[in-house]
């Protein structure tokens, strides 16, 4: 064969010939490879493949929902949201953060604290989650974040809302605060991973945080290639958190609070026929709005170095010796076990000796020959000695848990501390020792081992007063059906003697009270004063002459107390003030509970006989 001028040889043209067809054979089955691959990709696998472009290109994103607002028994809204301007930090769309950060600083000032949070933030996080940098910018700093946000990559400004408590610290220990959960709480949670959101970390915000926080909504967003949103897909929105309504009058509350100025004190006021608690403050306190934005450390450890505690709540977190206001405790024991009438009779000749032991009366020259009447009147000491020796401790223990002390009464705040009233039986348990006489006088005017919070001393007034045993309670919103507290099977005779001592402390000439009695017309109280020792005077020091408080360092001083109740007809209003380390109970602590409980009765003048239930209370309004 001729090729050309070449001649081909027969078999080499063979050989071409098969490897042409091998090589478009070849070709031929990596074409329908190629085809069948693509046909699978887009005909087979179109839906999945179509989805993850989807998730590229579309980010959905979670809405948290407004937290339900807080309001008084009135509707008056006691914490609220508002809008809060932020600027948050995605790690992953960033470079450098550092330089990020040093960019940013010069809109928004950051001190070395905040970067640090945020990079220890940084590296805790996954790197498409966003990191708050700032919140609660003002308006003026929000504008200019927006002006440069173009030129600063991983930057993204938002608009949320944020706990706003108008009232400060005057509700502070009531409402608690909010703050971002820590690792343990959010868990594997994505709401509580979302930028901003906020939980109930204190007082009733953390005590019915569920009910207040709702449910998320989520937003589906456009992003382009460098996670920016070009426009919003669809949005399905947020269910708010409940409403709650607590049974505070918000007026008496701030008045309450304002009454106690610069003391280291706390006030509670109960409705003697239903439990309610309308006021109750616990001074010094803090302002919880410094809390949701994260509190600052030097804030934080003023805070914990102040030595009137303004971290404690004191009205269930304090314990206090109750002094002479156990008093009426003391005498109920005494004649519910038929020890003693309310004619009976004793001598205070200013001491009384037991063994060795002297026992004082607070009146040195003493009071003469009283009965239960006069006694509690004129707060005699010598009285109760006598009466509780005769009673014994564990018939006044058991009477003072009938009035509600030495136990927790669970109104939905943490932290609640139970008190004490000691028995023989706790004793031998706690100190593995028998329980002395001596002991027994001592508990008998609420000295000793006898510990009691304000909360308790209010529910004993409110049931002193009211005969029947009303349970506290804060949240109106969360009761049913409102049942009448049963009544306290207490003999009316004697019940009538103690109210009537009561009575006479704040309106008979020279009772212990009658300097902070209600003087304007058509008001009325009753009261009993308590004067609580927070170290044992010594042989020595009475020998020498006790110091007045006036004269002692302010940590040694007594501790002043004062319970109340009124009007002195068909009562309302049970009162419980203590002052820390205040002194005399009389001099301190009754004028702030003579005025708080006149301000009671003069508000309630002016008020709807039917208060609003929760279902009345007025319409959310989207601005707070």
């Amino acid at each position: 064969m001729m090729v050309g001028r070449k001649r081909v040889r027969p078999d080499r043209y063979k050989v071409f010939t098969r490897r042409a067809l091998l090589l478009g054979g070849i070709q031929g089955a990596l074409l329908s490879t190629l085809v069948a691959r693509l046909y699978h990709l887009q005909v087979v696998e179109n839906k999945k493949y179509q989805m993850l472009s989807d998730e590229n290109r579309i980010s959905v994103r979670l809405l948290a929902p407004p937290r339900g607002r807080i309001t008084d028994r009135f509707g008056q809204v006691m914490a609220a949201n508002r809008a809060d301007y932020r600027a948050f930090l995605i790690p992953e769309q960033t470079e450098n953060i550092d330089v990020t950060l040093n960019a940013i600083s010069r809109i928004l000032p950051l001190t070395l604290d905040d970067r640090a949070r945020i990079e220890e933030t940084v590296k805790k996080q996954r790197s498409f989650m966003p990191v708050t940098i700032a919140g609660n910018l003002s308006w003026d700093n929000f504008a200019k974040l927006n002006m440069e946000f173009p030129d600063l990559p991983g930057i993204q400004p938002d608009v949320g809302t944020t706990r706003f408590y108008p009232y400060g610290a005057r509700l502070a220990h009531v409402l608690g605060y909010v703050g971002t959960p820590n690792e343990e709480e959010a868990g594997r949670d994505p709401l509580m991973h979302t930028p901003g959101f906020k939980i109930g970390k204190n007082g009733i915000e953390h005590a019915y945080d569920k009910e207040l926080r709702g449910f998320p909504g989520d937003t589906k967003v456009e992003v382009n290639a460098y996670g920016r949103i070009i426009r919003e897909l669809d949005r399905d929105e947020s269910t708010p958190g409940r409403d709650l309504q607590l049974t505070l009058d918000l007026e008496l509350q701030k008045f309450a609070a304002e009454r106690i100025a610069t003391e280291s004190a706390s006030v509670v006021v109960m409705d003697v026929t239903n439990g309610d608690i309308l006021a109750y403050a616990s001074m010094p306190a803090y302002d919880p709005n410094d809390f949701n934005v994260g509190i600052r450390q030097a804030a934080w450890n003023m805070l914990l170095n102040d030595e009137r505690h303004p971290l404690v709540n004191k009205p269930i977190g304090g314990t206090y010796p109750p002094g002479s206001t156990f008093k009426m405790i003391t005498a109920l024991a005494a004649l519910e076990a038929g020890i003693i009438t309310p004619d009976f009779r004793a001598t205070c000749t200013g001491k009384r000796f037991l063994g060795n032991h002297i026992f004082h009366c607070w009146r040195k020259q003493g009071h003469g020959t009283l009965n239960l009447v006069d006694a509690i009147c004129h707060s005699c000491d010598i009285y109760f000695y006598d009466i509780a020796e005769r009673v014994g401790i564990d018939k006044i223990a058991e009477m003072g848990k009938r009035f509600g002390l030495g136990t927790r009464h669970n109104i939905g705040l943490p932290h609640e501390r139970e008190g004490l009233m000691p028995t023989i039986a706790w004793k031998k348990k706690r100190y593995r020792a028998g329980w002395l006489r001596g002991e027994t006088l001592v508990a008998g005017i609420g000295q000793g081992y006898v510990l009691t919070t304000p909360l308790q001393l209010a529910v004993m007034t409110a049931r002193l007063a009211g005969g029947r045993a009303v349970n506290p309670r804060l949240v109106r919103s969360l009761i049913d059906a409102q049942t009448e507290a049963p009544e306290l099977a207490i003999s009316p005779v004697n019940f009538a003697a103690v109210r009537q001592g009561m009575i006479d402390v704040s309106n008979r000439p020279g009772a212990t009270a009658y300097g902070a009695r209600i003087t304007e017309p058509g008001y009325s109280m009753a009261g009993k004063t308590g004067t609580a020792q927070v170290r044992r005077i010594s042989t020595e020091e009475r020998a020498s002459g006790i110091r007045k408080n006036e004269d002692k360092p302010w940590i040694e001083r007594d501790h002043a107390l004062f319970v109340g109740f009124a009007p002195t007809v068909s009562p309302r209003y049970a009162v419980s003030v203590v002052v820390e380390h205040g002194g005399g109970g009389s001099k301190v602590a009754g004028p702030i509970a003579r005025d708080v409980l006149l301000k009671a009765m003069q508000l309630d003048s002016g008020r709807p006989a039917v208060l609003p239930s929760a279902r009345q209370m007025p319409p959310r309004d989207p601005t707070i």
